[in-house]
């Protein structure tokens, strides 16, 4: 549900700065010049390995028995966010791993393109695109996904018709992407009832090859649909075998789309520069300190009926310490210590007078040139948790147990009348702390596990808590010893989380400010809600199937949640005397964010990988339906219930695995009762090729047929917002180092 504000259409590209857009233009020129030079030049010598060099830096962290042919080990690669070390493919969840391969196959300019394909997860974003919301099995916003970079929590939020909680990361900055969904991810924090995104952003040693001391590269790309350029300079140092240091400046500016229908979609430029700086530590062989700030400076214009409304600042920085220390054989101790803390800051100042209505008496008022919105969130983090592996007779253990806490400083202000009155001020705390014990005794494998959740939020007059203690418990069997069916692995979960409420669905209070004027009304009652999601899975696993050296890996599973108490907005009627909503003059409803009796969602998932070496095939499925049920047994469709996706992928490698072309079909299923979505299929193809060793040529054509569709999570808005049409994308790296 998008929440009732003032007639925002959409958002434009703010001016770039000159001398910087100049230089980017140039670099980004000087690479496709050197593409060209380099297709030209004689072949690669053979000292390049088998694989481009960031490809061999992932394939190092994999275990000896696992793959190491590309995409086939997508679902066998630990995950960042796993607190036992597993594998997407060993995790008995519905989890999801994107390595830096994918992400520079898919050349990524938002955060709806990095997860592309990933089933079970989509990403709403308005014109801007740059500023995301996550979807995971039809819930999002106000912290039911959690969204996490390097360990910060993005809690940033602002009232609006569209998305409400966003975040701010660079796709250039990322070196992989961790997706658990369901609340069996509640050990990642807490309120994660759809789940976890988790991103991690590019190492040092992960950049560096083994001989090297310092190492740089220069990236240009170019965009067709909106005539973009992204400019990427990384540098990474090695002070000793035990410090090392990487940083990496992006700075992308995008002029207005072309929708599908050739249409120029106003307010969709951007210009955005971020940065990262991170240094690792290993005080010993068994120990590291992680040190990192990831930061964004943005700058638009937001348009209202495609007229200039206000000027846009907005700056974003997260700074993250992450410590982690094991006994020699990660026996009894595998402690990790992390602290964040994520500061984001929106300033917006009108450039024409607005007609508002005063958010106090609800009488007419002018907004006059000039005047300022302030948002400024800060949330600080604290993560600890510790594994104790060990063995009591035959049955082997995995004992996670910690805690972690988060806390939200919201602050805003400015002008009486001004878009920040609706996002009210104030403070929240979240903590919680849990156990969870993986005991593995042959083909049985069983994970239980407590969390419990406290909050508590307050302003300068409204003040709330509670607390819960939400259980989990999974069974996996591997029944099978036959060579066929020995990677095949059934499992069954129950799963319970426990989301508060936010400060904004509380406290929101005042009259809205344009169009016509009712008032909105807090609700300090609010209960938390409470996901509780039975979960059915399978996981196979098969090498040398058809040929030596091949791989097959798949993931399936269905899921029904319902989410108790469930938190949405109503419009209440002041002619009803039992809603709250006081008949005044001109006031034709208000609006409140209220409990539902529950939210129930279910659907299926599939996820699957076959690669032989000299080429890869891939399909990933989500089927997802849900609705709202009312204390009183009304029924109706849950506004945040995503297209149904279908996705297929393949790829072929040719030149010892220096070029790889392919493709990507996506089709798209309307969800029910939703007024803008319609079924649509989208075409994608790809070329990547490593032409020396350090020079690496891409190219990608988005949406190759040109279709005008919509993301029906934006049906909410004021306006329908069309997605890009046929976009061309061009890149060179020029890679150096010694």
């Amino acid at each position: 549900m998008g929440l009732v504000t003032w007639g925002r259409t959409g958002l434009a590209g703010g001016s770039a700065r000159p001398g910087f857009r100049s230089i980017a233009k140039a670099i980004a020129a000087l690479m496709a010049g050197a593409a060209t030079i380099a297709l030209s030049a004689p072949a690669a010598q053979a000292e390049q390995a088998a694989q481009p060099a960031a490809s061999q830096q992932d394939d190092q962290t994999q275990k000896p028995d696992e793959k190491a042919s590309g995409d086939a080990t997508l679902l066998d690669k630990i995950l960042v966010i796993s607190r036992t070390g597993e594998t997407a493919i060993q995790s008995l969840a519905s989890a999801s791993h994107v390595d830096r391969e994918q992400l520079d196959r898919r050349m990524a300019t938002t955060p709806n393109e990095m997860l592309l394909g990933v089933p079970g997860v989509t990403v709403q974003a308005d014109a801007r695109r740059v500023s995301s919301s996550i979807n995971i099995r039809g819930l999002q916003d106000f912290g039911r996904v959690a969204v996490i970079v390097d360990g910060a929590r993005q809690d940033f939020q602002r009232s609006d018709h569209g998305t409400q909680s966003t975040f701010y990361v660079d796709p250039e900055l990322i070196k992989s992407v961790d997706v658990v969904r369901g609340p069996v991810a509640n050990t990642y924090g807490s309120g994660a009832i759809g789940g976890v995104v988790f991103f991690d952003t590019k190492d040092a040693e992960d950049f560096l090859r083994p001989q090297e001391t310092w190492a740089g590269s220069l990236a240009g790309r170019y965009e067709s649909n909106g005539k973009g350029w992204t400019t990427s300079v990384t540098g990474a140092y090695r002070i000793n075998e035990n410090w090392d240091v990487l940083g990496n400046i992006v700075y992308r500016d995008y002029g207005d789309y072309k929708n599908g229908g050739g249409d120029t979609v106003a307010g969709t430029g951007f210009d955005v520069q971020s940065g990262l700086l991170k240094t690792a530590i290993r005080p010993t062989e068994n120990s590291e300190l992680k040190l990192g700030w990831v930061g964004s400076s943005d700058g638009w214009t937001e348009t209202s009926g495609s007229v200039p409304a206000n000027d846009v600042d907005l700056k974003s920085n997260t700074f993250t310490a992450r410590y982690n220390i094991t006994d020699e054989a990660k026996g009894w101790l595998d402690l990790h210590i992390n602290a964040s803390y994520n500061k984001t800051v929106l300033d917006l100042t009108t450039l024409v007078k607005q007609k508002r209505f005063d958010p106090v008496t609800g009488l007419p008022v002018v907004l006059p040139v000039g005047s300022l919105s302030a948002f400024d969130v800060g949330t600080t983090g604290i993560d600890i948790w510790n594994t104790s592996r060990f063995e009591t007779a035959s049955v082997a253990h995995e004992l996670t147990y910690g805690g972690d806490w988060v806390g939200d400083d919201v602050e805003t202000g400015g002008t009486a009348g001004g878009d920040s009155f609706y996002t009210p001020s104030g403070k929240r705390n979240v903590s919680g702390a849990y156990v969870q014990d993986k005991l593995t005794w042959e083909w049985l494998e069983v994970i239980a596990g407590l969390r419990y959740d406290s909050y508590s939020l307050k302003d300068d007059t409204h003040e709330t808590s509670g607390d819960r203690i939400s259980p989990r418990i999974t069974v996996g069997v591997t029944p099978f010893e036959n060579a066929g069916l020995a990677g095949l692995q059934f499992y069954g979960t129950y799963a319970e989380g426990y989301r508060s409420p936010s400060l904004t669905e509380t406290l929101i209070s005042g009259n809205h400010p344009a169009g016509v004027s009712f008032p909105f009304l807090p609700n300090p009652n609010l209960k938390p809600e409470t996901g509780k999601t039975v979960e059915f899975g399978v996981n196979y696993k098969q090498d040398d199937i058809i040929e030596g050296g091949d791989a097959l890996r798949l993931k399936a599973a269905y899921f029904n949640n319902n989410v108790d108490d469930y938190i949405d907005g109503v419009t209440l009627s002041p002619f009803d005397p039992t809603s709250g909503c006081l008949f005044g003059p001109g006031i034709p409803i208000c609006f409140q964010y209220q409990n539902f009796a529950k939210a129930k969602i279910d659907g299926f998932e599939l996820e699957s990988v076959y690669d032989a070496g000299w080429g890869y095939a891939g399909l990933s499925a989500s089927i997802i339906n849900g609705h709202t049920i009312s204390y009183e047994g009304e029924r109706a469709d849950l506004a945040t219930i995503p297209s149904s996706q279908v996705t297929a992928q393949l790829g072929l490698r040719f030149l010892e695995d220096k070029l790889t072309v392919g493709g990507e079909v996506q089709y798209n299923g309307k969800p029910k009762g939703n007024a803008v979505a319609k079924d649509f299929t989208l075409v994608n193809a790809f070329a990547s090729y490593q032409a020396t060793d350090n020079l690496k040529l891409d190219f990608r054509a988005d949406n190759l047929f040109d279709v005008k569709y919509a993301n029906p999570l934006n049906g909410s808005t004021t306006a329908v917002l069309y997605e890009p049409g046929v976009t061309l994308k061009l890149a060179a790296t020029m890679r150096f180092g010694g």
